[in-house]
C-alpha cells in the first residue's frame, strides 16, 4: 500500500506540471506575473508562519514586482 507522503509527493509533481503547461500561451508579462504572484505568496506564508494575509500579501507583492520585471 502507497503511503500517504508518497501520494502528496506525486500530485504534487503533477500539479506543479499542470500549472507550468498552463503558461504556454501567456506573454512574457504575464507569465512573470504570474510566476511572481507564486513565489511571492510562497515567501509570505514561510515569513509569516503559514498566515492567510502573508500568504494573500506576499502573492500581491511578488504580482506586482513580477508584472514590472516583465516590462522590459
Amino acid at each position: 500500500m502507497l503511503s500517504k507522503k508518497r501520494i502528496l509527493s506525486g500530485v504534487v509533481i503533477l500539479m506543479t506540471l499542470l500549472s507550468l503547461s498552463a503558461c504556454g500561451g501567456m506573454s512574457r508579462q504575464g507569465r512573470d506575473t504570474a510566476v511572481g504572484a507564486g513565489v511571492g505568496a510562497v515567501g509570505g506564508a514561510v515569513l509569516t508562519g503559514g498566515s492567510a494575509l502573508g500568504t494573500v500579501g506576499g502573492a500581491a507583492v511578488g504580482g506586482v514586482v513580477g508584472h514590472e520585471a516583465g516590462k522590459k
